[in-house]
């Protein structure tokens, strides 16, 4: 059975988790205790020398970065991809923006403003990002008008890879109700059958942490 690396908190791991969960892949979480320090010990290294959530293991192959698991996940079941080499190029495309331009930032300022503690937030910082994110969500907003789905006729990697973050309950600078398109996408993937939150997909959330 294939084994995720993950823990509920990673919109990076939500983004493996999700398509593999809706792909009818057999697989299971194996939370990585982040916070404590695991991803950066000599047994998790050794997994993935990037220290980094999540990984995939499906017997001898091991694979890690979000982007990568996705494409092993559409090599496996077809599923995700696209239909076309118009399609699976444009899904990457959005991949590659998505990791560049919205979700490392929303992981950062996620953290910065909920895990570390308040006197030690950086406020310079989350200014400058809250600035990038928006940018993002406008990008992103307007390429979903009058759109159900960012590439194609269905979900796809695009669409797993850009919702990764914006699920979370924790404040950092996005509320749906200022984006009526980003909304209404999301409502769409939250209306497939078998989607999951990523605190119901993979093991560990704040209140585990006293948070």
């Amino acid at each position: 059975m294939i084994k995720l690396y993950c823990f509920g908190e990673s919109g990076n791991a939500y983004k493996a988790a999700l398509p593999l969960s809706l792909s009818g892949l057999e697989w299971e979480p194996v939370k990585v205790d982040f916070f404590g320090g695991e991803a950066r010990s000599p047994e998790y290294t050794a997994l993935n020398n990037m220290a980094e959530v999540p990984v995939l293991v499906d017997g001898d192959v091991t694979i890690s970065q979000s982007g990568v698991i996705q494409m092993y996940i559409s090599e496996k079941t077809g599923k995700f991809g696209g239909t076309t080499k118009e399609e699976a190029r444009e899904i990457t495309r959005w991949m590659f923006w998505d990791n560049h331009k919205m979700s490392s930032q929303c992981g950062t300022q996620r953290f910065l403003m909920n895990f570390v503690p308040e006197d030690k937030r950086p406020k310079e910082v989350i200014a400058f990002n809250a600035g990038r994110l928006k940018a993002a969500f406008k990008t992103l907003d307007a390429a979903l008008d009058g759109r159900d789905w960012l590439v194609g006729d269905g979900p796809s990697h695009a669409d797993f890879s850009c919702c990764g973050y914006l699920f979370y309950p924790e404040p950092f600078g996005f509320d749906r109700k200022d984006w009526g398109n980003i909304d209404r996408w999301l409502s769409n993937i939250e209306q497939i059958d078998g989607w999951k939150h990523p605190y119901d997909l993979m093991p560990g959330r704040p209140s585990d942490r006293g948070l």
